[in-house]
């Protein structure tokens, strides 16, 4: 058996705000412990479970976040920037499930430090269908056959996985408050969680089917202004529509719409707002 896990920040147990997950903030280097063994709790039990390789992907900011020294010694860290397929770097058709953990509800939507890849970004759609990292990493995954068994973060990204993904085990670490605020289990209570719904999302793997992405997907990106959108509207095949801060690109696959989507947000963040 070989598990792929994306571990993002702002899902993780008590980290509530920016001063958890931006490494220039004084509370960063604490929270990147926490990060790594709320990790290394799931990466423990899949060995434990029967794994014989397990590929972690550091999905946070510039993806150095995981420390390694504090990994099961087994592990393989996927780590740094720039990755061509970003929070699902490394996924393919060998492994037998994802895990996502440390992930949040996609923008505009209640939960803890909600965001769709930047904070520019108001609204993502595939085919129209509102999309968030955790729906567009799950079609990747879905595009080699991959099912997502399991998605751990606050009670708002539960709620997303389960209404995106049938049969999904979720592991509710913490509950929103506000954007900024929330209830959270101690780590060490969020690590007996995480051991116990790994376990059970391992072992009950085969009830979760691949979220099967749409053939030639539209991929459109609402900005928050129309500065963004004109940079995005730069990469070759796109544009803006009329009248909007919208953004679309036609795409062959999910993986060209994926990597359309991290050269739009790229683009856009040069933005200034004056």
């Amino acid at each position: 058996m070989k598990i792929y896990i994306s571990v993002d920040m702002e899902g993780i147990t008590g980290l509530v705000d920016h001063t958890h997950v931006d490494s220039s903030k004084h509370n960063y280097e604490r929270s990147r412990m926490i990060m790594t063994d709320e990790a290394n709790e799931v990466i423990t039990t899949a060995f434990e479970m029967g794994a014989k390789e397990v590929i972690v992907n550091d999905s946070h900011s510039k993806m150095n976040n995981l420390l390694i020294e504090r990994l099961h010694p087994e592990t393989q860290l996927i780590s740094g920037d720039v990755k061509p397929f970003s929070m699902v770097q490394g996924l393919d058709g060998t492994f037998d499930g994802a895990i996502f953990t440390g992930y949040h509800a996609r923008a505009g939507q209640k939960g803890v430090m909600t965001h769709s890849m930047i904070f520019g970004v108001r609204n993502m759609y595939i085919n129209d269908v509102p999309i968030g990292e955790l729906g567009l990493n799950a079609y990747v995954a879905g595009y080699f056959g991959v099912p997502v068994i399991m998605v751990a973060g606050d009670d708002c990204v539960a709620k997303e996985a389960e209404q995106l993904i049938p049969n999904v085990t979720t592991a509710v670490v913490k509950e929103a408050i506000s954007r900024s605020a929330a209830k959270s289990l101690t780590p060490a209570k969020a690590g007996q969680l995480l051991r116990e719904k790994t376990a059970q999302a391992i072992k009950n793997r085969h009830l979760v089917k691949p979220l099967t992405p749409p053939e030639r997907p539209l991929l459109s990106i609402e900005f928050t202004n129309y500065g963004e959108a004109e940079w995005a509207a730069l990469m070759p095949g796109a544009e803006i529509i009329p009248n909007t801060t919208m953004v679309r690109f036609q795409a062959k696959d999910i993986l060209e719409a994926y990597q359309a989507m991290l050269v739009m947000v790229e683009l856009a963040m040069r933005t200034t707002f004056c």
